[in-house]
């Protein structure tokens, strides 16, 4: 019903509104072309197109068929590539998760750019957990590789891991803050719990959820990104910890003001984490581009701490 030529006919006539242009673009006779759409519409068993003494268009019908028309016909186009691809190993559906602590809009943007140059019959899904939701995103979902899982080691038997490095914590308030200017060179965690704690909450659906930080008796405000932490932050809104990489030049321009406190937050070791089973070469490329160090991903590392060595 649908071969290739009836497809490139049909999408012609639709495009030019016209047999007589179709047929001349497609070197073909116009009373050939009407034929072909006429069978068409009698085997798919309703109108595709209203027709007038000098012009043909679509009818709703035909704009739905339309648009699958061209699908089919870039699927039909690119098939013997992408058929080469699957055989040689490649992945039809490749999702990633990065963490929140690790994500940079403009470094996601590269590796997917150079995914697509290198892999281009692929299809790539990017999403963006916090804390435990990126080994939930992994252990759970449909996801073959987490960038920045928490931890340097696997929690499946089925998942191989490559450490990063860590990332290091610093407490930090605004300039204004009250805590900013207190006499005492360590502040108690009753002098922090009068103020509220700026936290980003665990996305994970299956694991337990973690707490970054939170005293007993302390107010909790919850923000969706590091971005909106840090600006709460700079706000004087509330108190917390944030990545040492990350707050470093508002510490240096005095914006924030690092304070030492009786119980500081222990780094956070963080890896790459990807299923053995399905995994193919796009998985194995990406862990490549990890181990090397590449500039292409030097935007995530450059949130880390004391790099792992391979």
């Amino acid at each position: 019903m649908l071969d290739q030529e009836t497809i490139r006919t049909f999408i012609r006539v639709a495009e030019t509104e016209s047999f007589s242009r179709a047929a001349s673009s497609l070197h073909k006779t116009p009373a050939a072309i009407s034929y072909r759409i006429k069978t068409l519409e009698e085997q798919v068993g309703t109108q595709l197109f209203l027709r007038t003494t000098r012009s043909v268009s679509l009818t709703l019908a035909g704009q739905h068929l339309l648009e699958h028309c061209r699908q089919w016909l870039n699927w039909l186009d690119a098939m013997p590539d992408e058929l080469q691809q699957i055989n040689a190993g490649v992945e039809r559906q490749v999702n990633i998760v990065i963490n929140n602590l690790l994500y940079q809009p403009q470094t996601t943007a590269d590796l997917l750019t150079w995914l697509h140059q290198q892999f281009p019959f692929t299809r790539f899904q990017i999403s963006r957990q916090v804390y435990m939701g990126v080994w939930d995103s992994l252990l759970y979902d449909d996801f073959q590789l987490a960038i920045g899982v928490t931890g340097s080691e696997s929690l499946s038997n089925n998942i191989s891991l490559l450490p990063l490095g860590d990332v290091s914590w610093q407490f930090v308030v605004a300039q204004s803050h009250p805590l900013a200017s207190h006499p005492a060179p360590v502040l108690s965690d009753d002098m922090l719990r009068r103020y509220p704690a700026i936290n980003i909450e665990d996305t994970s659906r299956t694991l337990t959820r973690r707490v970054a930080w939170l005293l007993s008796g302390q107010k909790e405000i919850k923000v969706p990104d590091l971005s909106t932490k840090l600006a709460c932050h700079l706000s004087g809104l509330g108190v917390g910890f944030l990545p040492e990489r990350l707050c470093r030049p508002y510490v240096e321009s005095g914006a924030l003001v690092a304070r030492s406190v009786v119980n500081p937050r222990q780094p956070s070791p963080l890896s790459i984490a990807w299923k053995n089973a399905g995994s193919g070469k796009v998985v194995s490329e990406i862990a490549d581009v990890f181990k090397q160090k590449s500039a292409l991903v030097s935007g995530f590392l450059r949130r880390v701490d004391r790099p792992a060595e391979y």
